[in-house]
């Protein structure tokens, strides 16, 4: 127990010190490094059968340039992009287009459109630990044409800042915080 939450820790101190690095300041929620956001797959809990993925999903706009984050434990988990749509609802696994097996996979957003993402084990898949994500154009500098937006995001208005944003310099104390109590 001991050994896996020590990785577990070791999992969450790397994507922290890997995020503040790459945010330059900016928080972990939504961090705009490079043009683009970094959205941590399922907050907290990462990617894991207990977790549920799609609702973290729901409210989120994944753009061209933003990076999505996978975090695991690699030792009971991997995770496998899928072609197609009947593939992700079907649970199809035999034929990935990719297969990530670090246990801290970051998966740039180059372009506009469907992407498919399932637990390399099928049960988790059955049981749901997989995410859609539908991949919109980068909004260009004074121009409308390229903005998409649904219903739901114009009707929760501007994302809140306050409570909900860590800045980096938060982040490597609470990175340094479990550090130290994995060696104590």
């Amino acid at each position: 127990m001991a050994s896996l939450l020590r990785e577990y820790v070791g999992v969450v101190v790397g994507v922290v010190v890997l995020i503040a690095a790459e945010c330059g300041g900016g928080g972990i929620g939504r961090c705009e490094a490079a043009g683009g956001a970094d959205h941590v797959v399922g907050g907290d809990q990462g990617w894991d059968a207990a977790s549920d993925v799609a609702a973290w999903s729901t409210d989120r706009v994944f753009r061209v340039g933003d990076n999505i984050w996978f975090t695991y434990s690699a030792s009971r988990e991997s995770i496998i992009r899928l072609g197609s749509k009947e593939e992700f609802e079907s649970c199809e696994l035999s034929n990935p287009i990719k297969m990530y097996t670090s246990g801290l996979d970051r998966v740039r957003l180059d372009g506009a459109g469907a992407l498919y993402f399932s637990s390399g084990k099928l049960e988790n898949c059955q049981n749901g630990l997989k995410l859609h994500v539908q991949v919109v154009p980068q909004v260009e500098a004074g121009g409308r044409g390229k903005q998409v937006m649904n219903a739901q995001e114009l009707a929760a208005g501007p994302e809140p800042s306050g409570s909900t944003y860590i800045t980096s310099s938060t982040l490597v104390l609470i990175g340094f915080a479990l550090l130290c109590f994995v060696v104590l």
